[in-house]
């Protein structure tokens, strides 16, 4: 019988990228982790030894647990966080189960250092159009859950990045931006180790978007019109992003799940109203 305090690995990899993502907290030894400096996406390092400290900033959410192999210290640590209110499970099989999966693992050295209360915080140039919401949203959803941004004056990035030790992105000669013809999203996808098939297909509609390549796939010019619809509906560009996180969730899920399906009218073997024959 399948455990009822443990997700399976393809289960999670259902949910990972999804809004409703549950938190994942790492909790490998240092040995196993320098071994293999890769962390689950949106992963939160956590101490096993100190978990009575710091189990009840998760109660009330789910989560799930990893260790190396899924045994003694994920499964120790979820009951903690269990009793603290969490809904908490391990990861079956724990990170081994899951690289052997070849599910998607971040590069943890190409993670900037988190702030005080443990959050990456970026900065970038104010009214976004498609890059610097796309960023932040693949941030958010693989690679920091409470990740800050900053929107400020183009020419102020840097010094903001220097007095508020923030990341720059999407500017000119900086770490994350473009290269050549690839966008910023690219970027960060080749950085952190997050290409997948249905990412790839991602950052192909957000580059010919953002780059005036409308030729390159079909989708590009629909998800252009609704990110400069989305920017001329917000004054705030916190609100605009928060907004934009549903639009590319929706064509992430387009992009992982439902490329083949089609929709047409009449549909097959519709009714016709008032005969009761096929139209």
């Amino acid at each position: 019988m399948p455990s009822t305090t443990a997700i399976t690995v393809s289960q999670l990899s259902r949910l990972i990228g999804l809004p409703g993502a549950p938190a994942v907290i790492d909790v490998r030894i240092d040995d196993d982790y320098n071994a293999d400096p890769r962390l689950l996406p949106g992963s939160d390092r956590r101490d096993f030894r100190t978990v009575s400290n710091w189990a009840a900033d998760f109660a009330g959410t789910q989560v799930t647990v990893v260790c190396q192999q899924g045994k003694k210290l994920s499964q120790g640590v979820a009951a903690w966080l269990r009793q603290e209110g969490a809904a908490a499970e391990s990861l079956d099989g724990g990170f081994e189960a899951w690289r052997d999966a070849k599910g998607l693992l971040v590069h943890a050295d190409k993670i900037p250092p988190a702030d005080a209360k443990g959050r990456t915080v970026w900065v970038t140039r104010t009214r976004p159009k498609v890059d610097r919401i796309a960023c932040p949203w693949l941030i958010r959803r693989f690679i920091d859950p409470h990740a800050v941004f900053l929107f400020v004056e183009p020419a102020e990035v840097s010094a903001v990045a220097d007095r508020f030790q923030a990341v720059p992105f999407d500017i000119e000669n900086v770490f994350w931006s473009h290269r050549g013809e690839r966008c910023t999203f690219d970027t960060m996808i080749e950085e952190f180790g997050l290409k997948s098939e249905a990412l790839d297909r991602l950052a192909t509609i957000i580059r010919a978007a953002d780059t005036a390549s409308l030729d390159l796939v079909p989708q590009a010019a629909g998800f252009l019109a609704a990110s400069l619809g989305l920017s001329r509906m917000f004054r705030d560009d916190l609100e605009q992003l928060e907004a934009g996180m549903l639009l590319y969730d929706m064509f992430f899920r387009w992009c992982r799940d439902a490329t083949e399906e089609t929709h047409n009218w009449p549909a097959a073997g519709a009714v016709s109203l008032g005969t009761g024959k096929p139209s």
